[in-house]
């Protein structure tokens, strides 16, 4: 008789755990069944299913043209691969913003539509009226600070945040007033690793950082930049585990040869 081995789901009181005893959360992005169950089954703690989906699935030059309706068709075919890994949607742009009614409705849309199970916004003070609503609702907030990629047009560049004195002070303000919220975690990205360092040690809540050194609590990368599947995109935080975008262009140019030559299919390989 097999037993079956219990799998221990990571929930946010998980993460908090993990914070207060010093071990380190990994996160990568998912937007699609496949993936997400190779991820899963990897041991992933969190399953992000960010709006780079905008980019890296859709081929958008920002993440901002990414609508609800298709975050919530990425995140439902991840949630369906997941047995341990906690899953965070990113809630695309224009859908929290300014309005926070708006981002409860988008908010209870990714939680009953695609069994998601916490959410993800940009921002610090200008969004507390949203994520209060949300969380009023029962529904786990994670923040995120630094570069906010939604707000790229404001800052007209993806360079590193924060660099001066006052942008910096805002961040550790913001970081404490979305702990202070409730949120469960925040995001720290591209911002200088002494800044983050502090944030992560001023804040009891966990802190992953995607290019803000090691000095917080995780790290998250893009998956698709990490296996090498995307090429163009090289920053200084991206470290490659794979370079699958020639490995598979390699294996396609063999399939596309033995089809040619009569190879593909043999005898073995037909009914």
């Amino acid at each position: 008789m097999s037993v079956n081995k219990e799998i221990k789901r990571i929930t946010t009181h998980v993460l908090q755990a993990m914070k207060a005893q010093n071990e380190p959360i990994s996160m990568l992005t998912a937007y699609d069944f496949s993936m997400a169950r190779i991820l899963d089954e990897a041991g992933i703690d969190v399953l992000l299913v960010g709006d780079s989906a905008s980019n890296v699935m859709a081929g958008h030059e920002t993440t901002l043209p990414i609508t609800l309706d298709q975050m919530i068709y990425h995140a439902a075919s991840v949630v369906r691969a997941v047995k341990r890994a906690l899953v965070v949607v990113d809630l695309p742009f224009g859908s929290y913003q300014g309005n926070s009614k708006n981002a409860l409705d988008s908010t209870i849309r990714i939680m009953k539509e695609a069994g998601a199970h916490a959410v993800k916004m940009e921002g610090g003070r200008e969004i507390q009226e949203s994520i209060i609503r949300i969380l009023s609702a029962g529904v786990p907030v994670m923040g995120h600070l630094g570069l906010t990629p939604q707000s790229i047009y404001k800052f007209g560049t993806y360079t590193v945040r924060a660099r001066e004195e006052e942008e910096a002070e805002k961040l550790i303000s913001d970081a404490k007033l979305l702990q202070e919220l409730g949120c469960f975690a925040l995001v720290l990205e591209k911002i200088p690793a002494n800044l983050a360092r502090r944030v992560s040690e001023e804040l009891l809540i966990p802190t992953i950082g995607i290019g803000a050194g090691s000095g917080v609590n995780g790290q998250v990368l893009v998956t698709h930049d990490l296996l090498g599947i995307t090429k163009d995109f090289q920053p200084r935080f991206l470290r490659r585990y794979l370079e699958l975008f020639e490995e598979i262009k390699v294996a396609v140019e063999a399939y596309i040869s033995d089809v040619r030559s009569g190879d593909f299919p043999n005898d073995k390989e037909q009914y």
